[in-house]
């Protein structure tokens, strides 16, 4: 791939189309997000990406500007991920119980293999308070999230035909800080977070939906 890019890489005084250099830029992001997530935003430079990628130095600084330009569009790349975990779970449940069986094997599956790339998550969400280079982003994929949190909680309440008690900004608070609780713990070795979130989420639901 560094070949690829290398040999797409135009004269100087040229330009790649846009759809091919954002496309090059997206490839990027991919391999950077691997590193960012290991060693966290303060700890991660544009030389440091290189260091534990395929790419060149020079590769990454034709294609960002800079680390805030590339972690920007690491950002935008993960919301593309991320924003639409549980819409399977929501779309396909019949009951409220499949549906809270469901969201509780998602739940503790993307704890469980995806927990660097949330710590990553909330590192940069955390950094967003000090750098406004890439807050709107921030800003955007935290209400794709709260938006995701209440299309579960609305249907799981719809089968009762009941709506959620709280807010929809109320609601991704209690869920996105027990997550982040049980983050901690399960990267911290607690054999018992997973299961630990799961049953805090079980008793919560219902209570609220």
């Amino acid at each position: 791939m560094v070949q690829q890019l290398l040999a797409e890489r135009p004269r100087k005084g040229q330009r790649l189309p846009v759809d091919k250099f954002n496309a090059r830029r997206v490839e990027l992001a991919e391999a950077a997000i691997a590193t960012l997530a290991e060693l966290g935003y303060a700890r991660t430079s544009l030389r440091e990406i290189a260091q534990k990628s395929e790419f060149t130095h020079g590769v990454l600084h034709y294609y960002f500007n800079d680390k805030i330009d590339l972690i920007s569009c690491c950002v935008r790349h993960y919301k593309a991920q991320c924003v639409t975990r549980y819409d399977e779970v929501t779309t396909t449940a019949r009951n409220r119980e499949e549906l809270m069986a469901g969201f509780l094997d998602k739940l503790g599956e993307t704890l469980r293999t995806e927990a660097h790339m949330h710590r990553l998550w909330y590192d940069l969400r955390s950094q967003a308070l000090f750098e406004d280079a890439f807050r709107s982003d921030v800003i955007e994929i935290d209400k794709s999230l709260e938006k995701m949190v209440w299309r579960v909680a609305e249907k799981f309440a719809s089968f009762e035909r009941k709506k959620p008690t709280l807010s929809p900004a109320a609601l991704y608070a209690l869920f996105d800080g027990l997550f982040q609780q049980y983050l901690l713990k399960h990267l911290s070795g607690d054999r018992k977070a997973v299961s630990g979130l799961q049953t805090e989420i079980k008793r919560l639901l219902p209570a609220l939906a």
